[in-house]
Formats: C-alpha cells, sequence, structure tokens
C-alpha cells in the first residue's frame, strides 16, 4: 500500500507510476476525499481540544465553588457536534482505504516503461542444446513413459491439474529437495513450513486481496483462500510485529503447492506443464532493511539462477518492464529456461522487490537502537523455483534420441540412484 501522506504531497509521480503500470486507480476521488477528510479530523481536534478546555473549567468551577451548570451545557453540545462527525470520519477513512487497497505499487525509476514487449534481457546463460534428432515435446515424453497422467488428473479434478506418476513423481520429489538443500545450505535461508490455507487479512496484506480476487481458490464456509505462493503465509509471519534491526535480513525458503484459478488465462497455451491450477514451488522471502532491498532483490534472482546453473539448464534473466510487472511489485526479473521440444522461453522464477508496499499493508516494521520509531521494512521474494516448466525444460532438454531422459547428475542423490527414465 502507497503511503496516503506521499500521495497527497507527489500526486503527479502517482499519477505517472499508474499510467506506467496501465492501472486506472481512483486518484483523483482519494486526493477529495483527502481533503476532506482533513477538514473534518481539523474541525473534531478542535473540538476535542474544547472539550478538554471545558472539562477543566468545570473542574476549576467545582473547587472553588461556583455555578457550572453553563459550562456543563456547553461541554455536552461540543460533544454532540464530536459523536456526529466521528461516523463521518470513519465512512471517509473506510471509503479511503477502498481506494488505497486498489492502488498498485509505483514502478522502480530504473525499469523500462511499457508492455511485455519493452522488457528487457538482463543476461543469459548456458548454450542451446545442439540435437542430432528432432526433440520432443515434454508432453509425448511424459506419457511414453507414464510420468503424468493428464487424462486421470482430469478426471480426477478437472482440465489442467496434474498426475505425476512413478519416476515423474521422483523426479518431482527430487527437485523440491535438491531446491530447499541448495537455499537452506549454500545460500543461508531459514526454511519454514507455512499453512496453504491462510486467512484475508494474510492475502490482503500482501496485496493478492482485493485486486486478485477472482484469480484466488475460496473456501467461503471458513473465510480462507488456498494460497497462490507460498509467499502469502511465509511474508505474513510477521504481520503486525516490530523486528528488531539486529535481525534483519530474515531469509526465508518455503516448500508448498500453489493454487491459482488461472482467471484470466483466457487464450493462453495451457497444454502439459505450461499452466495449471496446482504446481509445486519452492519460494524465497526477504525482509530487509530499506537501503540494502536493491543489493538484496540482485542476490536472491542469482540464488534462484543457481538452480538452473546446477541443472544446467539454459535461462535468460528479464528485466520486466512496468506494465508487466506485479500489482505490488515495484521491480521484477523473470527467469526463463528454454524448452527445445517446444522451442520456447518459459517463465521459471519471478524475482520482485515491493519496497514498503507490503510492509505497510501487513504492518510490518522494525527499530535500531539508534532509531526514535519504527520504520516499515522492505520486503522481496522469488521462486527459488516453481516445478512444472523445470520439468518441461529437463525433460525436452535432457532427451536422447530413444526418448529416454537423462537426469540432471544435481538431482542423482535425490532419485534413489536412479540416474535416467526409459532405460
Amino acid at each position: 500500500m502507497l503511503d496516503l501522506k506521499f500521495i497527497r504531497e507527489n500526486p503527479e509521480r502517482v499519477r505517472e507510476g499508474l499510467k506506467a503500470k496501465n492501472a486506472a486507480g481512483k486518484l483523483d476521488e482519494l486526493l477529495k476525499l483527502d481533503v476532506e477528510w482533513r477538514a473534518r479530523t481539523a474541525k473534531v481536534d478542535d473540538l476535542r481540544s474544547k472539550r478538554n478546555a471545558a472539562n477543566d473549567e468545570i473542574s476549576r468551577l467545582i473547587k472553588e465553588k461556583q455555578d457550572p451548570k453553563a459550562t456543563i451545557a456547553s461541554m455536552k453540545t461540543i460533544a454532540g457536534e464530536i459523536d456526529a462527525l466521528e461516523p463521518e470520519l470513519k465512512t471517509l477513512e473506510e471509503r479511503m482505504q477502498a481506494i488505497l487497497l486498489f492502488i498498485p505499487n509505483l514502478p522502480h525509476p530504473s525499469i523500462p516503461v511499457g508492455g511485455p514487449d519493452k522488457n528487457r534481457v538482463a543476461r543469459s546463460w548456458g548454450e542451446k542444446r545442439a540435437f542430432d534428432f528432432k526433440p520432443l515435446e515434454h508432453i509425448a515424453i511424459a506419457e511414453k513413459w507414464d510420468l503424468i497422467d493428464f487424462k486421470r488428473a482430469t478426471k480426477i479434478s478437472g482440465s489442467n491439474f496434474l498426475l505425476y506418476k512413478k519416476t515423474g513423481a521422483l523426479l518431482e520429489r527430487a527437485l523440491i529437495n535438491f531446491m530447499l538443500d541448495l537455499h537452506i545450505r549454500e545460500h543461508g535461508y531459514v526454511e519454514v513450513f507455512p499453512p496453504v490455507l491462510v486467512n484475508p487479512a494474510s492475502m490482503t496484506g500482501t496485496g493478492q486481496l482485493p485486486k486478485m480476487k477472482d484469480d484466488m481458490y475460496y473456501l467461503g464456509e471458513d473465510d480462507l483462500y488456498l494460497i497462490p505462493t507460498a509467499e502469502v503465509p511465509v511474508t505474513n509471519i510477521y504481520r503486525d510485529e516490530v523486528l528488531d534491526e539486529a535481525q534483519l535480513p530474515i531469509c526465508h525458503t518455503a516448500y508448498s503447492p500453489c493454487f491459482r484459478r488461472e482467471a484470466g488465462s483466457y487464450g493462453k497455451d495451457t497444454r502439459g506443464l505450461m499452466r495449471v491450477h496446482q504446481f509445486n514451488k519452492v519460494e524465497l522471502v526477504k525482509f530487509v532493511r530499506p537501503e540494502t532491498s536493491y543489493d538484496e532483490l540482485e542476490k536472491l534472482v542469482a540464488n534462484a539462477e543457481k538452480v538452473f546453473q546446477l541443472l544446467k539448464i539454459p535461462y535468460r534473466v528479464l528485466e520486466l518492464a512496468s506494465g508487466d510487472i506485479s500489482f505490488a511489485a515495484a521491480k521484477c526479473y523473470d527467469i526463463e529456461v528454454y524448452a527445445p521440444g517446444l522451442d520456447k522461453w518459459l517463465e521459471a522464477s519471478s524475482c520482485s522487490n515491493f519496497e514498503d508496499f507490503q510492509a505497510r499493508r501487513a504492518n510490518i516494521r522494525f527499530k535500531g537502537k539508534d532509531m526514535k520509531k519504527p520504520a516499515f521494512v522492505h520486503t522481496l521474494n522469488g521462486s527459488g523455483v516453481a516445478t512444472p516448466r523445470t520439468v518441461a525444460a529437463i525433460l525436452e532438454t535432457y532427451q536422447r534420441p530413444d526418448g529416454g531422459v537423462d537426469i540432471p547428475e544435481v538431482l542423482w542423490p535425490y532419485t534413489n540412484g536412479m540416474r535416467t527414465i526409459g532405460d
């Protein structure tokens, strides 16, 4: 959430940021309500001051054995005015809050302005494999070796769900354990294993609600949401808390299944592992001091890149343009892996700096010994990484002419000694 004081003092900057993100935002209405709210607040404050003065005067008159009736009557009149104005103030505050919740974070000045066509490649790693045969797509490989049963998954749950089987299930589990161990042992993250059902306050804190409500799975009877990513419960670990500055940075990693309705995916590629309603992901979440957050973002991206380097899968890092970053992000990098069967770059990780946008919504602050009052932390998160498109890239990159697949060497310790699929 943006700071109302910042919006009030920088309306044109906010307007430019909204335009860069292709977001409407009821900025003019918010500013008008803010003027009205401040006027009423000033009036209420003045009336409260007068009421306090009248109360002191009554005490003095009683002490001096003088008649306080006129002053008491005056104080009652003032109290009545306050009682009449306070509901109006509350209504104005609620209306402003409702608008603020729909205003996105402002894009960082360093990122390109525009839509996806303005995304730029920050760097690339690895060489695309040269094949002496026509590489198969991951769907054909998965069906050939009975790794993923798409049809039965549809029977069980509906379209765009997955049923991993046999070596496919083993490969999925191996990836998750490999990534967790990497981030814990080499990158210094502390593992947590969060709930996958969260309350509305948690979803609001990270920015999924109210803006993206239609993309979430909701359990109305319990007023709970299935998480779209572990970012939501992990970030909310510290909601409404003041952290000791000495604790920062706090770095957590978490595995979780992720659930997304993909309500806006009409017309997009939903075949195979491209876009599914439930998938697995290892998440990276950081809570940092504001002045270090962009250095921490670069480290976060490097941590996610290491996964693909060890898997020896070619990838590229995209710096996303203003119109392609998420509602809550100020800056975002996507990591795309190359899938030779599809001959496409597939997004497998997204790493964002939210600055204090989420922390302000979730009320996560920190305080140091030299600070007069607590300040909001900066939060970051990144996929470290999501498994579906990573599995697709592994199957397509490591396939052999006979349709079998070599398992990446870094996963051998996690596959019970299995090194190939299809032998």
